[in-house]
């Protein structure tokens, strides 16, 4: 395993309003597992957000935890970018 997949990490967070009541973590894993989770968010266009700083807060939780209220501004702020770039890159419907 090269060095740079070592240090790779990824959460993966699901929020779904009607459902939750935060985002949850769904995911998270390092190395070859962190690739892995990566290439599912690629293979269903899901949208990757790189910030270190979230990631390791994000990596200290659970797997179906939801995320604190602590972290609900910083992960608003990610899915407020995720939604933003999702309507840019929706198909123009006439």
């Amino acid at each position: 395993m090269d060095e740079e997949t070592r240090r790779r990490k990824a959460v993966a967070l699901r929020y779904d309003a009607a459902r939750d009541s935060a985002p949850k973590v769904v995911a998270k894993g390092s190395g070859h597992l962190a690739e892995r989770i990566l290439e599912i968010a690629r293979e269903h266009g899901v949208l990757i957000h790189e910030d270190p700083d979230l990631l390791q807060t994000l990596a200290a939780l659970d797997v179906d935890m939801e995320i604190p209220e602590a972290l609900y501004r910083a992960v608003a702020e990610v899915l407020a970018f995720v939604y933003q770039t999702n309507r840019t890159l929706a198909p123009k419907t006439s």
